[in-house]
């Protein structure tokens, strides 16, 4: 919950020495400017370094990364009983009879199927040299980004394909400030005051658009420690210091590949986090993380109790994988697998 350190030694099944290599490789190249390196196992912290200048409290960008720590604010309205995952998704721009974006669920949202029509540059046939893509005008645009993404029209049917478009996790940020208005609570407090200050984290910021709607499709600064604290509450299976702050199962629901991916033989997405299952990461497959541009990177691995963190800057994102790379690689030797392998 705070950042003092515990005295006792580490454990003696973590081999130190592969530890202390695992932090150096996360640092090679110097090209790959990584900013922040944090490792916990079973939820204590065994390994951190930051860059000159940066400590274990600075902020820094993690874009979509965000889109995780959306994932998990909705998950207490699901909790709370304000939504069901299969609901259709009560957008009030789709409530005219006999608009087809009505059958979009909230779960084809979370698991970024919903067929909503965009331009974005993970597409297929994204043309960089066309028009300016709508899923970086939500960030850019100075309009209100809720109702711009509830006026997208429909490409594909709800849940058919999966592509990777702002416009869901802004959708499922806008159910977020419905909700919370509903019940008569203050939006901007809401991600300290149900989640931040129940984990201990202190230094995240979601930055809103001109209307006051959180961007939380990527646009937070958070630090390394931070983000650890979240990926030991999906580690936890939702759990934090014996209070349940997700619904039962929801780490699961997140951490499973959505159908709509799966039909497009593409195992690597969930529900706001990403997948292992095309070895993106010398890890095991169980392993699924929360990433953002640059090399942002909060990544979960279940059969090892581990979780770790990567933060860098922008133009050095090419230059870290190889380090990122070795680095886990070196951590899987360090550390113990989980007596109970996968569980969540």
């Amino acid at each position: 919950m705070g950042d003092m350190l515990p005295q006792e030694p580490l454990p003696t099944e973590i081999d130190a020495e592969k530890l202390n290599a695992a932090v150096d490789a996360a640092f090679q190249p110097a090209e790959g400017l990584t900013a922040a390196f944090v490792v916990t196992w079973k939820g204590r912290l065994i390994a951190e370094r930051y860059a000159e200048g940066v400590t274990a409290q600075t902020p820094l960008e993690s874009w979509s990364m965000g889109k995780s720590v959306t994932a998990a604010l909705f998950g207490i309205l699901v909790k709370d009983g304000v939504y069901d995952l299969d609901q259709p998704a009560p957008i009030p721009e789709w409530q005219t009879p006999g608009d087809p974006r009505a059958k979009i669920r909230i779960a084809d949202l979370l698991h970024m199927s919903s067929g909503l029509r965009i331009r974005a540059p993970q597409d297929p046939d994204y043309d960089p040299s066309g028009p300016y893509p709508d899923h970086v005008y939500l960030y850019t645009g100075g309009v209100n980004s809720f109702h711009y993404a509830a006026t997208r029209p429909l490409q594909w049917p709800p849940n058919t394909v999966g592509r990777y478009r702002n416009t869901d996790p802004v959708l499922i940020n806008y159910l977020i400030r419905l909700g919370v208005e509903k019940r008569g609570e203050e939006y901007l407090s809401f991600p300290q005051r149900v989640l931040f200050d129940k984990l201990g984290i202190r230094t995240m910021v979601i930055e809103t658009d001109p209307f006051g709607n959180f961007l939380g499709q990527g646009y937070e600064v958070g630090s390394g420690r931070d983000w650890a604290r979240l990926g030991n509450l999906f580690l936890q299976g939702g759990v934090w210091n014996g209070e349940r702050i997700l619904p039962e199962g929801y780490t699961t629901f997140v951490s499973t590949l959505a159908p709509a991916w799966a039909a497009d033989d593409r195992p690597i997405y969930g529900a706001f986090f990403w997948l292992n299952g095309d070895r993106q990461y010398p890890v095991p497959r169980d392993a699924y993380y929360m990433a953002g541009a640059g090399g942002q990177t909060t990544l979960i691995i279940p059969s090892h109790d581990l979780v770790v963190v990567r933060l860098g800057h922008y133009r050095g994102a090419l230059y870290a994988t190889s380090g990122f790379d070795k680095a886990l690689a070196l951590m899987l030797e360090a550390v113990p697998k989980a007596q109970k392998a996968g569980a969540q």
